[in-house]
C-alpha cells in the first residue's frame, strides 16, 4: 500500500489527473453530440442505449491512447530519473514496484470509466429519457470497459518499461485505437485476438441496422461470460510476463 501511495505521490506535479480528465471530456463530448444527432433524426429511438452503444465504440478509439499516456507518464519517471538502482538499493523488490505502478495506473483509469457512467446519468437526465437510470446496464457497461482497460494497461506498462524511450509505447497506444476503432469491421474470430476490440466485444448493448435503422439489443450476460474469462486469462498472463521480464531485465546506469 505505501508503495502504491508512493506512485500517487510522484504524480502531484504531474497534471495527469488533470490531462485525463480533459481527454475524457472530448471523448464525451464528441460521443454526446454524436448521440444527439442521431436522436434528433430519430425521436423513437431515444435511450439509454445509443449513448451506451457509442460511448462504448469511441473506448475504442479513445482510451486504448488515454491508456498508453497515463502508463507512459507513470513508468518514465524511473527512466528519466534513473532511479531503478536507488530503488534497488533500499531492499524495493522490482515485483513490488511494477505490482505498484500498475495498481496506480488501473486505479487512474477506473476513475475515468467512472466518470463516463456519471456523465451517462447525466446526459439521460438532461434529456429526460423516459425509461430510469438502467443501473443493471451501466454497471455491466463500467465492468467491460474496466476489465479491458486492466488488460491493455498490463500490456502498456510492460513496453513502457522494457523500452527507455517511450515513443514505442506510445505509438502502441494509438495502433490500439485505430485497431479499437476498426476492429469490428473484422470477422468475429480475428478480432478476438486483439485486446482492443474488446472495449465495444464486452458493451452490453450491439447495433445493428435493419430497414435503414438502427437497432440496438441488449446482450445477455452470459453471452459476454466466455470473452470474460479469456480476457481475465489473457490479462494474467501479460502481467506475469512483463513482470517477471522487467524482473530478470538488466539496470542499467547513466
Amino acid at each position: 500500500m505505501k508503495a502504491i501511495c508512493l506512485e500517487f505521490y510522484k504524480l502531484r506535479h504531474k497534471h495527469l489527473f488533470l490531462m485525463v480528465t480533459l481527454f475524457l471530456f472530448v471523448e464525451i463530448a464528441w460521443a454526446f453530440m454524436a448521440t444527439s444527432m442521431s436522436i434528433s433524426r430519430n425521436p423513437d429511438g431515444a435511450g439509454w442505449e445509443p449513448v451506451i452503444a457509442m460511448l462504448s465504440s469511441m473506448n475504442g478509439l479513445f482510451l486504448p491512447i488515454l491508456s498508453a499516456i497515463a502508463v507512459s507518464r507513470i513508468c518514465d519517471m524511473e527512466h528519466k530519473g534513473n532511479t531503478w538502482k536507488l530503488l534497488l538499493s533500499v531492499s524495493v523488490k522490482r515485483g513490488q514496484l511494477y505490482a505498484a505502478k500498475y495498481a496506480c495506473a488501473c486505479v487512474l483509469m477506473l476513475c475515468a470509466c467512472i466518470l463516463q457512467v456519471l456523465a451517462i446519468v447525466a446526459f439521460g437526465i438532461a434529456n429526460s429519457f423516459e425509461q430510469p437510470v438502467p443501473l443493471l446496464l451501466l454497471a455491466r457497461f463500467l465492468m467491460g470497459t474496466v476489465l479491458t482497460n486492466m488488460v491493455i494497461i498490463a500490456l502498456q506498462q510492460w513496453v513502457s518499461l522494457a523500452v527507455k524511450n517511450q515513443a514505442f509505447a506510445l505509438c502502441l497506444g494509438m495502433v490500439g485505437g485505430f485497431m479499437g476503432l476498426v476492429a469490428d469491421l473484422f470477422p468475429r474470430a480475428v478480432r478476438r485476438f486483439f485486446v482492443w476490440s474488446y472495449y465495444t466485444g464486452l458493451s452490453p448493448i450491439t447495433q445493428s441496422y435493419a430497414n435503414e435503422k438502427i437497432q440496438f439489443t441488449v446482450l445477455d450476460l452470459s453471452a459476454l461470460l466466455p470473452m470474460m474469462a479469456m480476457l481475465i486469462m489473457a490479462g494474467i498472463g501479460i502481467y506475469i510476463a512483463g513482470s517477471i521480464h522487467i524482473s530478470r531485465q538488466e539496470v542499467k546506469g547513466e
